[in-house]
């Protein structure tokens, strides 16, 4: 199996470099960006990502503003958008599915959920 490469979008780089430390050592490839603008942008060219993890919670544009329009891209309609919040209250669950988001997992990330998570999806 080849390595499925994750785009983590996240304005924090300690947790961009904490998801890219467990995933790289899982076989992961990374890419990662701080900013949903500068992300959306790269997933309009032909970069190729298996799938996405975003922090739902950014300055300038919020991951509940990103999935409609990384889902609209129409290469990427299939592309697995997994969002990541630390707002793990009642509701924000489905709040993210109903952004767009075809997965959930909340701070502080349990590492086998999230793998369960991208290998399911």
């Amino acid at each position: 199996m080849e390595n499925k490469k994750i785009l983590i979008i996240d304005d924090d780089p300690r947790n961009i470099f904490a998801l890219t430390a467990v995933l790289k050592a899982r076989g992961f490839e990374c890419l990662s960006r701080t900013d949903a603008r500068e992300a959306i942008e790269l997933l309009k060219t032909d970069e190729y990502v298996d799938a996405v993890l975003i922090d739902m919670m950014m300055p300038e544009m919020d991951g509940y503003e990103a999935i409609p329009i990384i889902k609209g891209i129409s290469k990427r309609r299939s592309t697995p958008v997994i969002s990541v919040t630390a707002q793990a209250m009642v509701g924000d669950r489905e709040k993210c599915l109903a952004a767009g988001a075809d997965g959930y997992i909340s701070k502080p990330v349990d590492v086998d959920k999230l793998l369960e998570l991208i290998n399911t999806l």
